[in-house]
């Protein structure tokens, strides 16, 4: 039976890339552009803009339009990003949750300390984790399974009666090699290659989810 829960942080917790989609749709509506596909904004993740817009116009680009749109949109970001950090839909309902009946909790994250303590006190959360591991805690990352395998040892877990949340394949399998169930988060990826990672189910957010029903399966 499921005991404790793990979270990754970005894509999971905090939503990292909701002001990036955000400027990416307004400068698209400047242009007055339809994205190339429906997801377009997944074509943005892990690269520089200037090799994003050709993909999300779906044509060539000059390089002087190309610089002058990637600038665009690094303005349009900055303004959205002022407005704050933003928390996955439902999170902060199910960590409370998760808090309120005494569930253990834990973050395992890429990040560093300095981050993790910034981002989650922006978003409200920070007060719901005693147990938190960054990238300043281990020696190997991920897809290593040590972060979420240190993670259960500080909650003092069995690593099989953990769930974790992740948004990223690398993480999944993480998870997956510290012996623990993963479920993904279609933040960054989509459900279909996060399930071929080995999470067991993959949801778009934390909305109506339950800890009842996670920890009986």
């Amino acid at each position: 039976m499921t005991e404790a829960v793990i979270f990754d942080m970005d894509g999971v917790l905090i939503d990292s890339g909701a002001h990036h989609r955000a400027a990416w749709r307004a400068l698209l509506e400047e242009l007055g552009a339809e994205p190339s596909q429906p997801d377009y904004w997944r074509l943005t993740i892990g690269r520089p803009s200037e090799e994003a817009l050709p993909l999300l116009l779906g044509r060539r680009v000059p390089e002087h339009e190309t610089w002058r749109l990637a600038r665009r949109k690094r303005d349009l970001y900055v303004d959205f990003a002022r407005g704050g950090m933003v928390s996955v839909p439902g999170v902060r309902e199910f960590v409370a949750t998760l808090s309120r009946l005494g569930i253990p909790r834990a973050v395992g994250t890429s990040a560093s300390r300095f981050d993790v303590d910034r981002m989650l006190a922006g978003v409200g959360l920070r007060r719901h984790f005693d147990v938190i591991v960054t990238a300043d805690d281990v020696t190997l990352g991920k897809p290593d399974p040590e972060v979420y395998e240190l993670a259960a040892a500080r909650l003092r877990i069995p690593p099989e009666a953990c769930i974790v949340f992740e948004d990223s394949l690398v993480g999944v399998e993480a998870a997956r090699r510290a012996g623990m169930r993963a479920v993904g988060v279609a933040t960054a990826h989509s459900e279909a290659e996060l399930l071929e990672a080995g999470a067991e189910r993959a949801i778009t957010d934390f909305e109506g989810i339950e800890w009842q029903s996670l920890a009986s399966r």
